[in-house]
């Protein structure tokens, strides 16, 4: 059996996935971040299938209109998502897209913080500017986005959070050494947000995907023998799918998850080391 082959016995094409239908996120106004493609796309077919108010921001133009005239075209779909073209690591012009998107819909109900690069590196290579580059794109946005919606969350007496970190920092991958900082510094993040903002009704979570089946990383970091890796370190010898990450993000936005806060939930498949 070659490798390919054995990858592909462990981890087979399964049905596409059937999300739970949660009465509570119909109408919500949901927020976005790098939706445009990969696990954000995913984020926002699935809040778009639950009847939600979905608007995401993303640099990627091509993509997230296509994503929007898909959505808009599919029967079920109640609200057509609407996407804002925005660099997150421009203050200025996030700040202006985070005020038109309330404008335009209200003040955000659930925030997704999912936007991030996962660039490699040495540790040579790290300037001052890589750095100050790189925790822009995967930290600095988490805090600002949750900042500006948090007002009108505490106006309404309640709002979800989710910010997105990563299993890499608990395997040390490498050449990650920025990027995996910047996750683990987000775990953080959400411990103080959710003290913060608790007493206002505000919940907020981090979701921390394994390594997920994405286009992007499919393409750019993974061979036959590197998926086979993975999968021989996980408890699962199936790979994470972006729905699945969806699927965990549905749940903790919802009523459901109404008494889950300030916590770090898993989508790993159970993977432990490399």
């Amino acid at each position: 059996m070659t490798v390919t082959e054995k990858i592909d016995s462990q981890s087979t094409t399964r049905q596409p996935m059937a999300y739970a239908i949660y009465p509570s996120l119909a109408g919500q106004r949901v927020l976005i971040t790098g939706g445009g493609t990969g696990i954000g796309a995913t984020l926002v077919d699935a809040f778009a299938r639950q009847g939600a108010q979905v608007a995401f921001i993303d640099i990627a133009e091509q993509a997230s209109r296509a994503l929007v005239a898909s959505l808009a075209a599919q029967e079920g779909i109640r609200h057509a998502p609407r996407f804002y073209p925005c660099d997150l690591t421009d203050m200025a012009a996030l700040a202006a897209t985070l005020a038109q998107i309330e404008q335009d819909i209200g003040p955000v109900q659930v925030l997704l913080n999912n936007a991030a690069n996962d660039k490699r590196h040495t540790v040579d290579e790290v300037t001052p500017q890589y750095w100050d580059d790189s925790f822009a794109v995967n930290l600095r946005h988490q805090f600002f986005c949750a900042q500006a919606v948090a007002p009108g969350m505490r106006a309404a007496g309640t709002g979800v959070i989710l910010n997105f970190g990563s299993i890499s920092w608990y395997l040390a991958l490498g050449n990650l050494t920025l990027y995996m900082t910047a996750k683990a510094a987000i775990e953080g993040l959400t411990r103080g947000l959710a003290r913060d903002l608790g007493a206002d009704g505000i919940r907020v979570n981090c979701v921390i995907p394994g390594s997920v089946r994405t286009e992007r990383q499919m393409t750019l970091w993974y061979s036959p023998e590197a998926e086979q890796q993975i999968l021989n370190a996980q408890c699962l010898r199936q790979r994470v799918e972006p729905e699945d990450v969806a699927a965990l993000a549905l749940f903790l936005a919802s009523d459901n998850a109404g008494r889950c806060s300030g916590r770090d939930y898993f989508v790993d498949a159970g993977w432990y080391g490399a």
